[in-house]
């Protein structure tokens, strides 16, 4: 647990680093003060894939890559017997996924600074391994504020 509150620790750092001296300087920043944060709830989900912990944390892998983000570090923690919650800390920010596979339901997030990711995929790969019978998804596009966007799943996942 402690290697997951450093991880978001070094992650919150990061962007206050890279985003602090853009919101206190004169100067122009190369860096894009924006980024969208997609939240999804994945309910009654398939509770043989949750808990199959390798099959999961190979598809959040696959996921995060999937929306073109880098990942600088994962850390997986199992709450036995399989509740598992992973912390990626990436380049462009964060992602994260939380099982509950006692009540079927899993919870993510994916944040990335800048327009070169998308959630789209990232949802798709997770969708078509949980079997989910309802999902609450949103995307927030965050900046100054923070303003929900709308957001279309996509129908299937696409190659890449």
């Amino acid at each position: 647990m402690a290697r997951i509150a450093q991880i978001l620790c070094r992650t919150f750092c990061m962007a206050l680093f890279l985003y602090g001296n853009f919101l206190f300087s004169e100067e122009e920043s190369p860096h894009k003060f924006a980024g969208k944060h997609f939240f999804a709830s994945y309910l009654n989900c398939d509770r043989k894939a949750m808990g199959d912990l390798e099959g999961m944390i190979g598809a959040m892998d696959q996921a995060v890559a999937a929306s073109g983000a880098t990942v600088l570090d994962k850390t997986p923690y199992v709450f036995p017997p399989n509740g598992l919650t992973i912390v990626y800390l990436l380049s462009e920010s964060h992602a994260s996924l939380h099982t509950y596979p006692e009540y079927g339901a899993c919870f993510v997030d994916l944040f990335t600074c800048g327009d070169t990711c998308t959630p789209e995929q990232f949802d798709a790969i997770l969708r078509d391994y949980l079997h989910p019978e309802k999902v609450s998804a949103r995307v927030f596009l965050r900046h100054e504020g923070a303003d929900e966007v709308p957001y279309t799943p996509l129908a299937k996942i696409l190659p890449q």
